[in-house]
């Protein structure tokens, strides 16, 4: 949020308060506070243990969600129509519904759009400087892309539609023209505050209530009394991908989803006063909903709860994860990073465009299709845990091994020594085998399908048994050629676009940046060299994209040599 007068921020606030009371959210045993420039508003404690560990209690018909904008009055039978048509999805209808009640004069929304941000800090507001800091990152070209596809977004649809929808509000200015940067706007506010929300499925499908024209919709008292769950997971290399509509699914303890009950279902949506929490490491909060009012006394509501209520300090500031991510995704999304990010990732493909200049191109395309073949891989940091250069005992490796090879067909091609050391994903080494093959690998490729076709079985031959067959041609050493090459590259892109690691220490050392905190907007300057906090951020991130494409780098040589010493 930009730095404006303190009086504001206050004056701001205490209609926010005034707004939240009006809609029956209680601030059981928190306040909201303007926490800086860097971070905007926050939640405190403001009480110690008050037996239950609630501080804040919201109402979902609080909640901005794709229901609430398909019914309301000014928006709705328009988004309707074109929701029907299959022109939208719910991400857009709830960025078409933020940009017109912030143009609004007289939008009920006001108190609650006033008090989020009205800039930010993550890559797609960058100036031209700024992202030059990430020259030959993953990042870089992702920003470039997607600012890209917005303005075509906003060009040929977003636009006009805004403009309609205010025409239909009579107190509206018609001389508003619609900006860029209100949808940009309107993008980040979504991608930031957004939860996956299990809404009772009452609530969701209100013709399973009764039809006596209400004005709120109520809960089914058959669903569960309270369902826990995190913010909706995102990630920079899937923000073009439709979620599914009303996906009935239930958030495990280790943060993945399985199918849930029929009373269950998740939508995402913006939940006013909880959104306020900022994000920690370790989480001191956690949200749940209450679908009948059992736990807290308000049916259909969404609740914050602290996560250690005895040893909560009064004024501390009550933060929530929003999730297990790396600085890419980080400095995307909200524009900050964490130094030494335990969740940090490496992303490496092979340009789908190269694959047209090997050879025999036209049929590995063919194997790749047949199966499912992946052409990038996400490496998380914590691979190396157990790789040939960790420091965890062999026991304990072997413990952690994930990785399948299929059985050889002739007993010539033996399973590999280091493979409970090999860091890199299956799926990803058979999109490399498949591609490195010679001439005389894929002709024998050929051959054992043909075998398997002709041994009297009527049926396509499956990706396993493709992948078994390439495997039992090629093993792994082509793959891993392949694989050393393309990290070798990226590590030169990376140093082509913003020098070598070394480099990246040097500035940091300079600045002695030891916390982000301590890093203000304002510029600081030494020996002739600026530092913002972006450059900062950009250089914690891009130093760990070239600390880990050395790291697996180095674990892919090892595996290659290795290899080199088995081929048959």
């Amino acid at each position: 949020m930009a730095a404006s007068d303190p009086h504001q921020h206050e004056a701001k606030l205490h209609c926010f308060l005034q707004w939240l009371q009006a809609n029956s959210v209680e601030l059981r045993g928190c306040s909201i506070r303007y926490c800086g420039p860097d971070k905007g508003f926050g939640v405190f404690a403001t009480t110690g243990n008050n037996g239950d560990g609630i501080v804040m209690v919201v109402p979902l018909d609080l909640a901005i969600t794709p229901m609430r904008i398909l019914q309301d009055w000014l928006v709705g039978p328009r988004c309707r129509a074109l929701f029907e048509e299959g022109d939208v999805d719910d991400r857009f209808l709830m960025m078409v519904f933020l940009m017109v009640q912030r143009l609004l004069p007289n939008s009920v929304w006001k108190p609650y759009l006033d008090l989020l941000p009205s800039t930010f800090e993550s890559t797609l507001w960058f100036t031209e400087d700024e992202l030059a800091e990430l020259r030959g990152t993953t990042l870089y070209r992702a920003t470039l892309l997607q600012q890209k596809q917005l303005r075509a977004l906003f060009n040929d649809k977003v636009k006009s539609l805004v403009e309609e929808l205010l025409q239909t509000d009579r107190d509206t200015d018609r001389t508003i023209e619609v900006q860029f940067e209100d949808f940009l706007w309107a993008n980040c506010i979504f991608w930031t505050r957004a939860l996956n929300v299990p809404f009772p499925r009452s609530y969701v499908f209100p013709e399973s209530l009764d039809e006596q024209g209400k004005s709120s919709l109520s809960c089914s008292s058959e669903a569960d009394a309270t369902v826990t769950g995190n913010s909706g997971e995102t990630s920079i290399h899937s923000l073009n991908v439709k979620s599914e509509d009303h996906v009935i699914m239930e958030n495990t303890a280790d943060g993945t989803y399985k199918l849930a009950s029929a009373e269950t279902v998740w939508v995402e949506g913006l939940v006013p006063g909880i959104d306020f929490c900022n994000h920690g490491l370790k989480a001191a909060a956690t949200w749940e909903v209450d679908s009948t009012g059992a736990v807290t006394g308000v049916p259909a509501s969404m609740y914050l709860i602290l996560a250690d209520q005895q040893n909560f300090e009064v004024g501390k500031e009550i933060c929530i994860s929003y999730g297990n991510k790396g600085n890419e995704e980080l400095l995307y999304l909200y524009g900050f990073v964490v130094d030494n990010n335990p969740d940090d990732y490496l992303m490496v493909h092979y340009p789908i465009e190269a694959l047209k200049s090997v050879s025999s191109s036209d049929s590995k395309a063919e194997l790749l299709e047949a199966q499912k073949a992946e052409l990038r891989c996400l490496l998380p940091k914590s691979l190396l845990d157990h790789g040939f250069f960790s420091e965890r005992n062999e026991d304990s490796k072997k413990s952690l091994v994930r990785q399948s090879y299929n059985h050889s067909w002739s007993g010539q091609r033996k399973v590999p020594s280091y493979l409970s050391e090999l860091v890199f994903p299956q799926e990803f080494l058979m999109s490399l085998r498949t591609i490195a093959m010679q001439e005389h690998e894929l002709r024998q490729v050929v051959s054992l399908l043909e075998e398997l076709g002709a041994s009297g079985e009527e049926r396509q031959s499956s990706d396993k048994d493709i992948q078994t067959a390439i495997w039992e041609v090629c093993g792994d050493y082509g793959a891993l050629e392949l694989l050393v090459e393309l990290l070798r590259m990226k590590m030169t892109e990376l140093e082509e676009g913003s020098g070598t690691e070394d480099y990246d220490n040097e500035i940091l050392t300079k600045f002695s940046i030891m916390k982000l905190e301590d890093v203000e907007r304002s510029k600081r300057t030494t020996e002739g060299v600026s530092m913002s906090r972006t450059r900062w951020s950009c250089v914690v991130y891009r130093k760990g994209q070239k600390q880990l494409t050395r790291l697996f780098l180095r674990e892919a040589e090892q595996a290659l040599e290795l290899c080199s010493r088995e081929q048959p």
